[in-house]
C-alpha cells in the first residue's frame, strides 16, 4: 500500500450498451440489452435503463426479456465498434502515465506515480489526483462521443477498484490515504475479489458478512476455510494490504475459475452444476476481455490431495459458456470421481482476440426483434425467401439508396432496418427482403464529426 493515492482504476459504464446507444440515437434513454438474442442467449451488458428493471450481466436473455418492458432493444454484439472505442480510451490513459494495465476491453489501472521523459508526473495530493481524474473523464466523454467512465483512485489496486464502483455511473471517488479501512470494512464481503458464491456461502456460515467481519478472523481460521493461498489472500485484503504493481500491457494466457469444497464430492450431478457455475464465470471474463480460447482444461484435486488436469482443444476458439461447460463435463466424466473430489477448476487457454461466436448467435425469431409499437415497420409484400443467418439485431448494414443503418430484427424472409447513425437524428424504419441485393453488412459508423477524424485509431 502506497503513501499517496496514486493508482487510478477506470471502469467504463455499461460499455457495450453505451456504445450501442451512442451509435443508435433512437435507443438513447431506452433500455438496451447486449448479448445473445436467441432462446439460450446470455446477457453481456445491460444499459442502466435496463438494469432498473433487473436485467444484468450473465443473466439469461430469456429472463431479461421477462423483466424488461416492451420496447427494450435486445442486440447482438459489435466487437469492432467496442474495440475501436476502447483503443481511443486506452490511448488517453497512456497520455497520463507510462504504466497502464488494461484488465479488459472496458477497464484499466493507471499508475499516476510513474514518470518518464514524456510523462513528467502529477500532483499526487488528493486535490491533485481528483483534478487529473475529472479532466480524464471529460476527455473520454468527448473523444468517445459520450461514453462515460467511473474512476476510483487509491493507495492500492483493491482500493482503486472498489472506489470506481462506489458512485456509478459517471462517478469519481478518491480514497484518501489513511482512510482505507473506514471505506473497506463496512462493505459486504462479496465486494472483495476472489469471494465468489461458494466462498461467500462458507463465510456466511461462520458469521462473516462484511469485510470487517472477515478482518476479525485469524489467519489460521481463513486458511482452514479457504486453503493456504486463498485464505492468506483474504486475510490481507481484509486489512487493505495490497502491494500489486500496475503491469503495463499484460497479455492473458488463460482464464480460469476453481472452487474448494467443504467435503469431498462424488455426485456427478452436483459437480456438473459446479462446472456450469465456473464456466459461466470464465465465459463472462473472456467476453469482458474480448478474448476467446481453443483449449478447455479441467483441474481436479482428489481426496488424497493428488491433483490432475485434463484438457481438450476445440476446432475453433470460443467464449460460449455452454460449450465450455459441456467440454468440462465430458472431461470430468472421463476422469471420474472415485474417492471424492475436494477441488474442481475450469479454465480456457490458447487465447486470441475475440471472434464472434455463439454468445451473440440467435435462433430464428419472429420479425421484428427490437421494434416498438410506436415505430412499427412499413408493411411489405409476403416473400418466401429464407432468412439468411448473416442478419442479426444490432448489426451494422448499408443500403445503396437508403445509406447506413442497423438491423432491428429479422425473420419470415425479411429484415427490418433503422437507417440512422451516431451523428444523425433518429431515422426511419424500413422492412426489406432478406436477400435484397442493395443491402450488405457494413463497418461500424464513425461517431466523430468530419473535422475531428484526423488521427483516428482503427482496429
Amino acid at each position: 500500500m502506497r503513501r499517496e493515492a496514486s493508482i487510478l482504476h477506470l471502469d467504463l459504464d455499461a460499455f457495450f450498451a453505451a456504445v450501442e446507444q451512442r451509435d443508435k440515437p433512437s435507443l438513447r434513454g431506452r433500455p438496451v440489452v447486449v448479448g445473445g438474442v436467441g432462446g439460450r442467449g446470455v446477457v453481456a451488458t445491460a444499459s442502466y435503463e435496463a438494469r432498473a428493471y433487473g436485467a444484468r450481466s450473465a443473466m439469461s436473455t430469456a429472463e431479461a426479456r421477462r423483466r424488461c418492458p416492451a420496447g427494450t432493444a435486445f442486440l447482438g454484439g459489435r466487437f469492432p465498434a467496442y474495440r475501436r472505442t476502447s483503443e481511443v480510451v486506452m490511448a488517453l490513459l497512456r497520455e497520463l502515465s507510462p504504466l497502464v494495465e488494461p484488465v479488459s476491453i472496458d477497464e484499466a489501472y493507471v499508475d499516476l506515480a510513474a514518470t518518464s521523459p514524456t510523462h513528467p508526473g502529477h500532483d499526487l495530493s488528493v486535490e491533485g489526483v481528483t483534478a487529473v481524474a475529472a479532466e480524464l473523464k471529460a476527455r473520454i466523454a468527448v473523444a468517445t462521443g459520450g461514453v462515460t467512465g467511473s474512476v476510483g483512485i487509491g493507495t492500492s489496486k483493491i482500493m482503486a477498484k472498489l472506489a470506481s464502483d462506489m458512485d456509478k455511473p459517471d462517478g469519481l471517488v478518491v480514497v484518501a490515504p489513511g482512510t482505507e479501512l473506514e471505506v473497506l470494512h463496512p462493505l459486504p464481503v462479496t465486494r472483495l475479489g476472489g469471494v465468489g458464491p461458494a466462498t461467500a456461502e462458507r463465510l456466511h456460515q461462520i458469521g462473516v458478512k462484511t469485510v470487517a467481519d472477515l478482518a476479525a478472523k485469524s489467519l489460521p481460521d481463513l486458511v482452514a476455510l479457504a486453503g493456504r493461498a486463498h485464505g492468506a489472500g483474504l486475510y490481507s485484503l481484509a486489512r487493505a494490504e495490497d502491494d500489486r504493481a500496475v503491469v503495463p500491457d499484460r497479455e492473458a494466457k488463460s482464464v480460469s475459475a476453481e472452487e474448494t469444497f467443504e467435503r469431498d464430492l462424488t455426485d456427478l450431478a452436483v459437480l456438473g452444476r459446479e462446472i456450469d457455475s465456473m464456466a459461466a464465470r470464465v465465459g463472462g471474463r473472456l467476453r469482458a476481455s474480448a478474448y476467446s480460447g481453443r483449449t478447455v482444461t479441467l483441474k481436479l484435486r482428489r481426496y488424497d490431495f493428488t491433483t490432475i488436469t485434463r484438457s481438450q482443444t476445440l476446432p475453433q476458439p470460443t467464449d460460449d459458456v455452454r460449450q465450455i461447460a459441456a467440454t468440462a463435463r465430458r472431461l470430468l466424466a472421463d476422469a471420474g470421481t472415485a474417492g471424492g473430489l475436494r477441488l474442481l477448476g475450469v479454465g480456457v487457454s490458447g487465447l486470441s482476440v475475440y471472434a464472434q461466436g455463439d454468445l451473440f448467435a440467435d435462433d430464428d425469431e419472429p420479425l421484428p426483434d427490437a421494434v416498438t409499437a410506436e415505430d412499427a415497420p412499413e408493411p411489405v409484400p409476403d416473400v418466401s425467401v429464407p432468412v439468411e443467418n448473416r442478419w442479426w439485431p444490432g448489426q451494422d448494414v448499408a443500403h445503396e439508396e437508403l445509406g447506413h443503418g442497423w438491423v432491428w430484427g429479422r425473420g419470415l424472409g425479411r429484415v427490418t432496418v433503422r437507417f440512422e447513425g451516431p451523428l444523425t437524428a433518429p431515422g426511419p424504419v424500413r422492412t426489406l427482403a432478406a436477400d435484397d441485393p442493395a443491402l450488405s453488412p457494413a463497418d461500424p459508423p464513425d461517431w466523430r464529426p468530419a473535422g475531428d477524424r484526423a488521427g483516428r485509431i482503427d482496429p
